[in-house]
């Protein structure tokens, strides 16, 4: 927590929360509408990160009986809706349940195993307990955010109970380490973040219970990272692999019905293609130095550790002004993203994030792009790696991803547009990130870094720099598509996982293992890639459809109106041609 949100919290309750206005949401379809209903109260965490303050303080039942429970409700749900699709009438009512759909397969998916949330993974039951969401925000007056924490923390010894219950003696060793990490970061942050985000409290019977809670709630932390310690890193192993089948699964509940080899086969030709585009640009800037030495020398013009923040926040408005001066997409909204610190618990698995209020906030819109700064603990060759990663091109190139026209301007249009809670609430994973990843090439494409009014050798030095950086992010981003596809269906082992991404992203040995280790946990991170090129071949198919009535004004506004729906569903609503919607690739 940085001085300012700390000072903003301690002046409660004066200090008016922030107010983002929002659109109405009209009703859905009513089987829908009743699902939505019975999802959100067995999901009350993922609720109150909506905006759905009525659930505060409760968390799921994560007992053995509780996940029996629902995996039959959403068994039963599965079938109602899968009877249901073939008798709808509208596109708009068949939408809505083929995104019904998609919720559940992967709900039941997780519920399988394998992936963050998923009751088998170690990981899941730190996360049960998120604090952070009553802390962010000033949604409601600092006693009664307190208040439901504390409810939360309560409920600490069951969940960690029910993690013994679940968790099989020998689990994918990548799985227990990151586990065990964020158990301990989560004690960290009730030690040393929690009084500090509290010190507002003025209420002294709350004060003294939440110091009681917290106290209690802190060694069940720690004692459920010195459990998966003594008890299941000593018999953990690195068979982390979803397998084809589960695999395949994944894919089409997000309805992509290309088999998991084509997929590979299209990223190696386009990792292949994009390190020519690399070696080109590279050469560009300098001939003599091979293209990986040159990426290494832009790498090294990063801010130092303790400017790593002010100077990302400085960028952001320069990049908000070109997508509006450009025509690129529509700001709905004058609020602004405050960048911070990435919170400790959540370290583990980010180099920068973007934390958007839920879309049913009604009085707490503050929105956080998190960037992860160096640990004091690392080594100085440790930090160097860690900043070359946040160098001031690649810094750019994540804010367009993170905030303009990326994962906030999204946010931004959901709020701003009428649309049902279903859509709403639902995200589709290759939509969001390949709309985020297909906006660092499109606002580069458009310009972003040069000065057309100049046209000297440092004015060209940039704009190639900013180009290289785009490329490599790109590169980091094909590589996680290979990567999970060869480590989930193929022979990939971690370290050769981690040495794909140095050899073939250009990655320093401590982030590259960290993007293997992601991918065990997260096979969906091929999304970043596979949904740009999703983007791509709808923004050629809609040009072509559009011919001298296309921008991308109108495309990309199009396309942000849509909520985040899967993107075959994106083509039926853009594209006026039935023979286009079934996607080729």
């Amino acid at each position: 927590m940085n001085s300012s949100e700390k000072k903003t919290r301690s002046d409660e309750p004066a200090a008016a929360p922030h107010v983002l206005p929002s659109a109405a949401t009209p009703p859905g379809h009513p089987a829908v509408e009743s699902f939505l209903d019975r999802y959100l109260a067995a999901r009350p965490g993922f609720a109150v990160s909506l905006g759905l303050h009525q659930f505060d303080g409760k968390i799921s039942d994560w007992s053995p009986a509780g996940i029996r429970a629902e995996k039959r409700a959403l068994e039963q749900e599965q079938r109602r809706f899968e009877a249901l699709l073939p008798a709808l009438k509208t596109v708009a009512a068949r939408h809505e349940v083929e995104m019904a759909l998609s919720m559940i397969r992967l709900d039941l998916l997780r519920l399988d195993g394998g992936f963050e949330g998923s009751p088998s993974n170690p990981m899941a039951y730190a996360a049960a307990l998120d604090l952070n969401v009553y802390l962010k925000r000033n949604y409601a007056p600092l006693e009664q955010r307190v208040h439901a924490l504390t409810l939360v923390l309560e409920q600490a010894p069951d969940v960690f109970r029910s993690a013994r219950a679940h968790l099989e003696e020998s689990l994918p060793k990548p799985h227990v380490e990151t586990a065990i990490q964020n158990a301990r970061g989560g004690a960290e942050f009730i030690a040393r973040d929690l009084p500090l985000a509290t010190e507002g409290l003025r209420d002294p019977k709350l004060k003294t219970r939440l110091r009681e809670t917290a106290r209690l709630a802190l060694a069940e932390f720690n004692r459920y990272a010195d459990w998966l310690e003594a008890t299941r890193l000593p018999k953990a192993h690195q068979h982390f692999a979803l397998g084809r089948a589960r695999f395949v699964r994944m894919l089409q509940a997000d309805l992509i019905d290309l088999p998991p080899e084509r997929i590979l086969e299209m990223g190696r030709q386009a990792l292949a293609a994009e390190q020519r585009v690399f070696a080109d640009t590279a050469r560009k800037l300098d001939p003599t130095t091979p293209p990986i030495k040159v990426y290494q020398t832009i790498q090294t013009n990063h801010p130092t550790a303790d400017m790593l923040i002010e100077e990302t926040h400085k960028n952001l408005e320069a990049i908000r002004s070109f997508v509006i001066e450009r025509q690129l997409a529509t700001i709905p909204s004058e609020f602004r993203v405050q960048v911070a610190e990435t919170p400790r618990y959540a370290r583990a698995t980010s180099f920068a994030s973007m934390d958007t209020p839920g879309p049913f906030e009604s009085k707490g819109s503050e929105a956080y792009y998190y960037i992860t700064p160096v640990e004091p603990e690392w080594t100085p060759a440790q930090q160097a790696e860690w900043l070359t990663a946040f160098n001031r091109y690649t810094t750019d190139v994540v804010s367009i991803h993170e905030a303009y026209p990326g994962h906030y301007t999204q946010f931004l249009w959901v709020n701003a547009t009428p649309m049902t809670r279903l859509r709403k609430v639902y995200v589709s994973y290759p939509f969001a990130e390949g709309w985020a990843h297909y906006a660092e090439q499109m606002v580069i494409d458009e310009g972003f870094g040069q000065d057309p009014k100049k046209k000297d050798r440092e004015s060209e030095r940039r704009a190639l720099s900013y180009r290289l950086a785009q490329s490599g992010e790109a590169l980091l981003r094909l590589c996680r598509l290979c990567v999970s596809i060869e480590m989930h269906c193929g022979t990939f082992s971690l370290d050769e996982a981690a040495r794909f991404f140095e050899t073939q992203a250009f990655y320093e040995p401590k982030p590259a293992r960290q993007e293997a280790i992601r991918g065990t946990f997260d096979p969906g991170y091929l999304y970043y890639t596979l949904g740009k090129l999703q983007l791509l071949k709808l923004r050629r198919d809609y040009e072509q459809q559009e011919g001298k009535e296309f921008s991308l004004l109108k495309f990309h506004n199009a396309v942000l109106a849509a909520g985040s729906p899967p993107i075959r569903l994106l083509r039926e609503t853009l594209l006026k041609d039935p023979a286009l919607w079934p996607e080729t690739l």
